[in-house]
């Protein structure tokens, strides 16, 4: 699919799988922003946002977009960028539609997994994740990077905010609460816990991709806990 020819989905993806929702020990999904917000994700996000570099005109995809919030600041940012969620919970989808209605701001979002991207080789300029890549086992970690990778324009690259599997605070129990469901949230299949990954393990998996410039940006140490800013480079194909 090409990203310029997306249009707002809320269909089930093919090979749908079960997910962890966004609130995933039964808070209303409605509370996720409030509650996000009380631990200091927005400032987080202002952070990841401002290290991609957004500019007009560029094409951004985010991986696990939930409610739109990282999207919706880019937006503020770089007004003539093509922004692109991709979840696969419909309910957060809905809530990330209605805020980018309300703020007059044209998001793609589409219901679909991170380790099986519906979109072009090369079409992308930035890939953004927020604290989403811990909910994914492992093998659907590196499948989520050799997708990401693969979709980006040579050039392109990937901004990816976690937190450290050294310290994770009470963000690993949050991702770990899954209300014994043991769905990873929304995004592949996990398995009761978290997969709280250190940044060197980050490092590596992101190298095996085909990624180059591979540089833990940042961390920073929150009331949830520490977290770690990444970024690579997407270069020419051979």
């Amino acid at each position: 699919m090409s990203l310029t020819e997306a249009i707002v989905s809320q269909s089930a993806p093919a090979g749908e799988r079960p997910f962890l929702p966004a609130m995933g020990f039964g808070a209303p999904t409605a509370t996720y922003d409030v509650f996000t917000r009380v631990l200091g994700a927005r400032a987080i996000h202002w952070q990841l946002v401002a290290q991609a570099g957004v500019a007009p005109g560029q094409t951004v995809l985010e991986l696990g977009t939930g409610t739109g919030e990282v999207l919706l600041l880019a937006a503020r940012v770089a007004p003539g960028a093509t922004l692109v969620g991709l979840d696969p919970d419909p309910a957060v989808l809905d809530l990330a539609r209605r805020k980018a209605a309300r703020r007059g701001v044209p998001l793609r979002l589409v219901r679909g997994y991170a380790d099986q991207l519906p979109y072009d080789d090369g079409s992308v300029d930035r890939v953004l994740s927020s604290f989403m890549f811990h909910h994914l086992p492992p093998a659907e970690q590196r499948a989520m990077l050799a997708e990401a990778r693969r979709v980006l324009a040579p050039g392109g690259s990937l901004h990816l905010v976690d937190p450290d599997g050294t310290d994770p605070g009470i963000l690993g129990w949050f991702a770990g609460h899954d209300h014994g469901e043991g769905h990873g949230r929304g995004h592949g299949h996990g398995h009761g816990s978290p997969h709280l990954t250190g940044a060197d393990d980050v490092a590596t998996m992101l190298r095996d991709a085909g990624f180059t410039d591979v540089d833990a940006v940042a961390r920073r140490t929150r009331t949830f806990g520490r977290v770690v800013f990444h970024r690579a480079v997407c270069a020419a194909r051979t």
